[in-house]
């Protein structure tokens, strides 16, 4: 009986300390420095410990539902919105309630629903060679399957999220039937094969393989900003264009780096702290001038590379109709030959 009451004694205690630990759990598919910053500046001004586990979002996710009530998980950092809808509709958020991160964050790219939040975002757009291509030809996404683009256009692969982001608001916005037929031909339009990560498509832009390229925006500010010589050169070889801007056009497709709050966060005082500081006015400004990402506080100006492209009208799509027609995209990316 005294072994049962002393090994009860000693479980509660773990329990209590692992409460009263002055920390926060992250499991992140980022893998991006400026986050280390972040979490270096916040563990100063709180002195609260972060602590990161990092894989890609589906294995983070599945590690999630694995551990249930004894994740030591506070916050599920991912790239991709439609990956945070999958978390929650797998029951393994909770909702965020704090009002400095309601004065920080845009409304429009909140989520709905309250179970996650936005701290960056990019615009998936189209960069185009400098010498072969005149912006007065490009329009909108639907127009890249046009044959006038065959044998121009240089993307990546159909397993990346990105692509998978930008057909799943292609559904949403137009349909099935569509976003099939524009699959299709955007394969025939190929310069080559997809392969290599959205720098290597501005890379082939330079190189003569293709004409034009859909990438993130962010990568543009990197390349720009690069240490290596054949990058920069890269990185002036395009210009940045914005689809689907005209009168009656959806904008251009944009998607979120968020975090949401777990259901069994150990540690939910701490990781709401931490999302009041990532989405400060200081966080974010550390995130534009690090990544030159989108800031997710309106307060807060891009990075100068990224301003000088201008604004422009966002998509207004529910971010989580990114999630909500993934696996129909997957399928018609199968459909239409998109390796």
């Amino acid at each position: 009986m005294k072994k049962i009451i002393l090994l009860l004694l000693v479980t509660l205690s773990i329990s209590c300390n692992k409460k009263n630990l002055n920390e926060v759990n992250l499991y992140s598919q980022r893998h991006y420095n400026v986050d280390k910053k972040q979490y270096e500046n916040f563990e100063k001004l709180t002195g609260i410990k972060v602590n990161v586990v990092k894989a890609n979002a589906d294995e983070l996710i599945e590690r999630l539902k694995n551990e249930g009530k004894n994740s030591p998980a506070d916050l599920f950092i991912t790239v991709d919105a439609g990956k945070l809808y999958k978390a929650t509709e797998l029951g393994l958020l909770q909702k965020i309630d704090s009002e400095i991160i309601n004065k920080n964050v845009d409304p429009k790219l909140m989520d709905p629903n309250g179970f996650w939040i936005p701290i960056t975002f990019r615009s998936r757009i189209i960069v185009y060679s400098k010498d072969r291509v005149k912006k007065e030809d490009l329009d909108t996404y639907e127009d890249l399957a046009n044959e006038k683009w065959k044998g121009r256009i240089l993307v990546r692969s159909s397993s990346n999220s990105y692509n998978q982001a930008l057909l799943s608001s292609i559904i949403a916005n137009h349909g099935l039937d569509l976003a099939l037929e524009w699959s299709k031909n955007i394969v025939q339009n190929f310069a080559r094969d997809p392969k290599g990560n959205d720098r290597d498509q501005v890379k082939a832009i330079a190189a003569g393989q293709g004409d034009l390229a859909i990438v993130n925006s962010y990568y543009i500010g990197l390349l720009l900003s690069s240490e290596k010589e054949e990058e920069i050169k890269a990185g002036k070889s395009i210009k940045v264009f914005f689809p689907n801007q005209g009168e009656g056009q959806t904008g251009s497709h944009i998607n979120a780096s968020g975090i949401g709050l777990t259901k069994n966060s150990p540690n939910k005082l701490n990781a709401i702290k931490l999302l009041e500081y990532l989405t400060s006015i200081e966080a974010q400004e550390t995130y534009v001038n690090t990544s030159f990402e989108y800031p997710a506080n309106p307060n807060v100006q891009p990075h100068e590379i990224v301003k000088e492209w201008g604004d422009f009208k966002k998509d207004s799509l529910d971010l989580n109709n990114l999630g909500k027609f993934r696996e129909d995209a997957i399928l018609i990316f199968d459909k239409a030959g998109w390796k």
